[in-house]
């Protein structure tokens, strides 16, 4: 039976340590008892409703180990990283908080990173961002303080040395699970498994990829990981995810930066009748692919605007081998908090005694 990481006392209370484990979280715990990992990404909305959040959240439930909250993706303003990890870590989910260098300085970030340790944040994604012309404001102003190399060791030495960046001691360092992105499929290719190196170095112990739709690339990139011997000092998770049709998967060869999709590719969903479910298939073929190579340690799902699909390609793949990740159960207070959010966002007003008259009906007895 499939262990089920969850602390007794509350869901949204963190885990006992572990030796020669970093975090408290669960995502590190899988990966180190060498189970095939899932993480999936959340499509952040343009929205300040946390019932956004948590719709989306649900969606997988039961089937991914990590849920990335990624920070202003693409350059482009949505919920915010930290602000989606609150949400999450309020209701049990193990975020994995991305860091963009692009709009904060040293200063905002290394707060930033205290905070969501507070709050349960368990693992931290250190990017350096895409630039501020990619996104629909070209005109704000890009910091980039710090690139993902510096991020990775200004968190290391946070969590490990109990210090901040000026040399300044912390009380409480964060204990945080360090990943960052990598890119076996932009030139120059050779160059690839040393900058992994480099950020290994710096800090990162799991790392995510680009969309794999190049599985032969792939497979040249982990051979020469393996002989750096870097997949021994990493996890490495494989970024996937299905094309919803060909239109979508040249639109995506062209315009997002360091996505790689080839001819044959696009040309397979092309002659399908029905290319979302091709696009589909590709993506649990390709997973059924890469769970095989050597060195890696699972999947990274991103499946944006098609998250419905994780769960059942997931399911088909079959790497979780029976096992079934973390599954939020139900709470008798879920509704009522959900109706609450509901008459918040719809600008109902309550007075208080009737306020106080509905949480003293609901108030849970104490345990003797």
């Amino acid at each position: 039976m499939a262990q089920i990481d969850e602390n007794p006392l509350g869901v949204h209370l963190p885990l006992d340590p572990l030796p020669g484990h970093y975090s408290l979280g669960r995502l590190e715990r899988v990966l180190r008892r060498g189970e095939f990992a899932v993480t999936a990404e959340l499509n952040p909305p343009d929205s300040a409703n946390a019932e956004d959040v948590y719709d989306r959240a649900a969606i997988f439930e039961g089937w991914v180990d990590g849920i990335n909250a990624v920070d202003a993706s693409g350059a482009n303003c949505h919920m915010s990283s930290v602000g989606i990890c609150a949400l999450l870590t309020r209701m049990g989910y193990a975020p994995i908080m991305q860091i963009a260098c692009r709009d904060k300085n040293r200063i905002a970030i290394q707060g930033d990173v205290l905070g969501a340790a507070a709050m349960g944040v368990c693992n931290i994604m250190c990017l350096t961002g895409d630039g501020v012309q990619a996104g629909d404001q070209p005109g704000a102003k890009p910091v980039f303080d710090l690139d993902c190399m510096s991020l990775l060791e200004t968190v290391r030495v946070m969590r490990d040395n109990a210090k901040f960046l000026s040399g300044r001691k912390l009380t409480s360092p964060p204990k945080v699970f360090l990943g960052a992105a990598i890119n076996p499929f932009a030139p120059p290719y050779d160059f690839r498994p040393y900058r992994l190196a480099k950020k290994i170095e710096a800090g990162a112990q799991f790392v995510q990829s680009q969309y794999c739709y190049d599985v032969p690339m792939f497979r040249e990139y982990m051979k020469k990981v393996r002989d750096l011997g870097l997949n021994e000092k990493c996890f490495i998770l494989v970024g996937v995810g299905p094309l919803a049709s060909a239109k979508t998967a040249r639109w995506m060869r062209s315009n997002v930066p360091g996505v790689h999709i080839p001819d044959a590719v696009i040309k397979r969903i092309e002659g399908a009748q029905d290319q979302k479910k091709e696009g589909k298939q590709l993506c649990i073929d390709i997973i059924n692919e890469v769970k095989e190579i050597e060195g890696v340690s699972g999947i990274h799902v991103m499946a944006y605007r098609q998250e419905e699909y994780v769960a059942e390609m997931v399911h088909d793949s079959g790497v979780l081998k029976g096992r079934q990740p973390w599954k939020r159960e139900a709470n008798p207070t879920d509704a009522l908090v959900a109706e609450r959010l509901h008459q918040i966002s719809e600008g109902k007003e309550e007075n208080q005694q009737a306020m106080a008259e509905l949480a003293a009906h609901h108030t849970p007895q104490q345990a003797h």
